[in-house]
């Protein structure tokens, strides 16, 4: 028998939910048997799937541990998190349930097939642990998590939740589009208008990892919706502020290609030619402002009601 106490982290999340993070190696049929025939038992009584665990609850799992698998057995718990490198320098804001950093260039936010080890989301758990506001021993659920994501090759902020209730409502703001999202980038081309809203449609092909755009709406497309406007014009390139409305995988990049006007520096989306003459190690794109728009109801983030952050401190500013 596993038993378990919910804290404060794990509270408010459904109870299978709980159980896929906390015992991910047992099969969810094996789960939902075991609900069905009490072996799941929720402070000693019969549970459902859907029960929402408050703080305090008692949860107790009735099957051998060759079904269950082992608990959880990422990083957290052996503190492998704290090799990573310091990131207090790179804070721009931070409160009781969010940070804000400023993710350099070439850092990863989550481990993918080149960079397994300091991540952003270790060195906010490292942070967060030498403070004190992290124990991954006391959680069963839980781990600080970073809820928007930046391409290894953008510079930019990025939200981080320290608690779980601050993880939920990032990323309900993020689905209701309240949290608006401005880059800068360079393109040695004009757009086709100095401002724009402009409308297209994208798919991702998950085998080569690259996005096409269509003008029109096509099987497998989703619209997306990117907004534009030529800042400033510089001697050999044009600094264009733009504004997400929808949050596609290279969205920016693939999308101000399709437009006629492609990073400078994007060996994805851009152009060779004028790669090679800038020489830019980096595509000169920067997620440099968040604004906090207030939701329709009150919530826990109200505080940041109408908040902006941003950075000043962007790597291809110099470039005339």
């Amino acid at each position: 028998m596993r038993e378990y106490i919910i804290n404060s982290n794990d509270a408010g999340q459904r109870l299978d939910k709980f159980l896929t993070k906390t015992l991910p190696a047992m099969p969810k049929s094996a789960m939902y048997k075991a609900i069905r025939k009490k072996d799941i038992k929720l402070n000693a009584k019969r549970c459902d799937i859907s029960d929402c665990l408050k703080e305090g609850d008692v949860l107790r799992v009735y099957i051998k541990d060759d079904v269950l698998g082992e608990e959880k057995k990422n990083e957290q718990k052996s503190c492998s998190f704290l090799k990573a490198c310091d990131i207090s320098s790179d804070i721009v804001y931070e409160d009781d349930n969010i940070m804000i950093i400023n993710k350099k260039c070439g850092s990863v936010i989550h481990p993918d097939k080149t960079i397994t080890e300091n991540t952003i989301v270790d060195r906010v758990k490292k942070y967060l642990y030498e403070k004190n506001e992290y124990s991954p021993q006391d959680e069963n659920s839980f781990a600080p998590a970073v809820c928007n994501r930046l391409d290894r090759n953008t510079q930019g902020l990025v939200i981080a939740a320290k608690n779980a209730a601050a993880l939920r409502a990032v990323n309900e703001k993020i689905r209701n589009s309240t949290i608006s999202k401005h880059y800068l980038c360079l393109s040695a081309s004009m757009p086709p208008k100095m401002s724009d809203k402009a409308y297209a449609y994208h798919r991702k092909d998950g085998t080569t990892n690259k996005v096409t755009i269509r003008a029109k709406p096509c099987e497998g497309y989703k619209q997306i919706i990117t907004g534009y406007t030529v800042v400033k014009r510089l001697t050999d390139c044009n600094l264009i502020d733009v504004e997400l409305f929808t949050g596609r995988t290279h969205q920016i990049r693939a999308h101000l290609a399709f437009l006629g006007c492609p990073i400078i520096g994007d060996a994805k989306y851009g152009s060779k030619t004028v790669n090679e003459k800038f020489g830019l190690r980096y595509q000169a794109l920067c997620a440099y402002k968040l604004i906090f728009m207030p939701d329709s109801e009150p919530g826990l983030l109200s505080y940041l009601d109408s908040k902006s952050f941003e950075i000043s401190d962007i790597w291809f500013s110099g470039i005339k």
